[in-house]
């Protein structure tokens, strides 16, 4: 910039008065402001989109800095306002180049709003202008590289304290003490861990440092608390005196200054770290900045101390697991293995390692052609690339060979079964083999039983039967002789009664069998009447027990239905039978008959004593006992007649109950559906 010739010329040509540079400065202030952040942000756009420009923080005081030296001369600018504004570029990571080319556009500023106006400062003004301004810039450039310069040699000594892989709380200590050796005026220095709700101090140096450590405060009390509560860094000018000052320690040592700021981890709060002066009531920019790069360096610190200590936790707790897996896989009688989509094992326990003949060790990274050696390693192959192609698992699959285990042939189950992770990726292939030698032979054991009982049952049902019926039809044609006495007449009686009992045990016999092992007792349902299946029962009986009333009553006249006809009287014969045998003797035996809108009802009535209620649930079951006595026998055996009544009810759907109490007698009641009800109902 160059002074006008004349006073008089630039008087005439600008039509008045020239304005001095402090009244210029004043004058345009806030269009200078706006044309310098606009500029700026123009000319940093394309180098860094994420940093913005923040001298706007210190400009109107520049100005006012300008424009006071303008006027009284260059002792009015305030050193301060420099260092502040260096200190604030370099913590936003501003380079030496960044700071000289904010304070050139300011100038170019400066110049465009004087040659908008058309306007002349007072003679010598501009010069004076030009001079100040580089005064600033020569100032804040030395102030910016002197702090960058210590800065850099405090972080160098820094990472020198992290040598020897300290633990954190003496790594901390360190830390603190670089700051204090930098920062002269700094005379206490803390760090305060996050601890569930709490600000624990675990670092400390320089005054009250035995005193404070461990102390809590807790969030959101004390300035301290607050601070980290709102996340935002805290200055007090008298911590001595300042009630907000929780830690007693720092008010009795008569400090002054206190800065704190939080250590954060991202948006995650870490803790509180704290600087404190026994002899400023202020820190100076450079310190503050100072204290800003330490506590950067403990936030990373301890994040990452956080990290390795969670790290080595899982990792811990991950062999920890892995040593109860193989625990559990080696005291398992299951032998279990993985294998990779190679089908190379990555895991096997003992039991599985010994059918293989090889040491579990001998298995990790080895083929399954490698470790099995029987015929049987084709089918498990073809089994486990199965599982592998589909993604299904193949299971129920047996293998038979020798078992080196045992020395003998042995059976397998094996089952095979895909592996994957949480999000569905296949790993490869997990089996389970389980040894079924001793169940197979268990198996072979019982169909030779199965087989014994049907050979039994065979022999019950047709070869002694056909006995019993030459001795019934002997006996029969015996009783038609004339002449025989009263004697023979019993004896003929007897053998009469005893072959139908054996018919009647051999028939039980039969149906428990089928019923218990054979899949239920068979029924052939036919549409009969009731009245004359129970009237042909009892005639039958009564050849056969021609000494006891045999009683049929009929209550109604529609009693035809559905039922196997030859089912029904058995059940009819054995609830007479059981009645005969516990009724007083010469008394009637009843049988009552009733019909209803779906079923026909079969009542079986005797007089006798009752039957003991300690029996009667357990009545229906087989091969029970009971303490009446009988003949002499303390106990006698019941059989299986009401067992296979209450089987043949069921299979119709039916139900059957008993009634018995002293004075009434006993009463059997049958219900019979006309009509089978569909499957799943339940009779009452």
């Amino acid at each position: 910039m160059q002074e006008p010739d004349s006073h008089s010329e630039d008087e005439h040509a600008c039509g008045g008065p020239r304005p001095s540079a402090a009244e210029f400065l004043r004058a345009n202030h806030d269009v200078l402001l706006a044309e310098w952040q606009q500029a700026v942000m123009q000319d940093l756009a394309g180098k860094d989109s994420v940093r913005q420009p923040w001298l706007i923080d210190h400009m109107p005081a520049l100005f006012a800095a300008l424009a006071d030296a303008m006027e009284s001369g260059p002792e009015a600018l305030d050193e301060h306002l420099e260092a502040a504004h260096a200190a604030a570029r370099l913590d936003a990571g501003f380079n030496l180049g960044e700071v000289a080319r904010e304070y050139a556009l300011l100038r170019r500023c400066i110049l465009h709003r004087l040659e908008a106006r058309e306007q002349r400062l007072r003679p010598g003004d501009l010069t004076r202008l030009e001079e100040t301004l580089d005064r600033v810039v020569t100032r804040t450039m030395t102030l910016f590289w002197d702090m960058k310069q210590r800065i850099l040699q405090t972080l160098d000594r820094m990472s020198e304290a992290a040598l020897g892989d300290p633990d954190m709380e003496t790594l901390l200590e360190r830390l603190l003490t670089r700051l204090m050796e930098s920062a002269l005026t700094v005379d206490t220095a803390a760090v305060m861990l996050l601890e569930d709700d709490a600000l624990v101090v675990r670092a400390s140096v320089g005054l009250s440092t035995d005193e404070v450590k461990g102390l809590r405060v807790p969030v959101g009390q004390g300035v301290s608390g607050r601070a980290a509560l709102e996340r935002r860094p805290f200055f007090v000018r008298s911590a001595a005196t300042d009630p907000r000052v929780l830690v007693g320690p720092l008010r009795r040592a008569g400090l002054r200054a206190l800065y704190g700021l939080p250590l954060m981890d991202g948006e995650r709060l870490l803790g509180m770290a704290y600087m404190g002066s026994r002899t400023a009531f202020a820190f100076s920019d450079s310190d503050v900045l100072l204290f800003h790069s330490v506590a950067e360096r403990a936030s990373a610190h301890i994040a990452q101390t956080e990290l390795h200590a969670r790290e080595h936790e899982a990792r811990q707790e991950a062999e920890q697991s892995l040593a109860l897996l193989d625990s559990l896989l080696d005291a398992s009688p299951v032998g279990i293995a993985f294998l990779d989509p190679d089908l190379r094992y990555l895991r096997i326990n003992g039991t599985l390692a010994r059918l293989n003949s090889r040491p579990v060790e001998d298995h990790r990274g080895r083929t399954l052609h490698d470790m099995v050696r029987t015929r049987s390693v084709g089918s498990i192959e073809h089994s486990l690339r199965q599982v592998l192609e589909t993604g299904r698992p193949v299971q129920d699959v047996l293998l038979e060979g020798p078992d080196p285990v045992r020395g003998r042939a042995g059976i397998w189950r094996a089952d095979y079964f895909p592996v994957r992770t949480p999000d569905g990726v296949l790993l490869g292939v997990g089996s389970t083999v389980v040894d079924i030698t001793d169940h197979k032979r268990a198996e072979g054991a019982l169909q030779q039983a199965i087989d014994f009982r049907e050979e039994l049952i065979a022999v019950l049902g047709h070869d002694l039967r056909n006995p019993l019926h030459a001795v019934n039809a002997s006996a029969f044609m015996l009783g038609k002789t004339p002449g025989l006495d009263t004697t023979a007449r019993r004896s003929v009686d007897r053998i009469r009664k005893a072959t139908a009992r054996m018919t009647r045990m051999i028939n039980d016999i039969l149906d428990f069998a089928r019923s218990r092992l054979g899949g239920g007792i068979p029924v052939t349902r036919q549409h009969v009447n009731m009245e004359e299946l129970c009237q042909g029962m009892l005639e039958e009986l009564q050849v056969v027990y021609p000494e006891r009333p045999l009683v049929l009553e009929v209550q109604g006249d529609d009693l035809w239905g559905d039922w196997d006809p030859d089912r029904v009287t058995q059940v009819l014969g054995n609830l007479v039978v059981n009645a005969l045998q516990h009724a007083t003797n010469d008394t009637p035996v009843v049988t009552t008959l009733r019909a209803e809108a779906v079923d026909v009802v079969m009542e079986v009535r005797n007089e006798g004593d009752p039957i003991p209620p300690e029996l009667l649930p357990r009545l229906f079951d087989p091969f029970k006992q009971s303490s009446v006595p009988n003949e002499g026998h303390k106990h006698r055996s019941l059989g299986l007649g009401l067992y296979i009544v209450s089987e043949i009810v069921q299979v119709h759907r039916g139900s059957v109950r008993v009634e018995s109490a002293a004075g009434n007698g006993t009463t059997f009641t049958v219900r019979w559906p006309r009509v089978p009800p569909p499957k799943g109902y339940l009779a009452p």
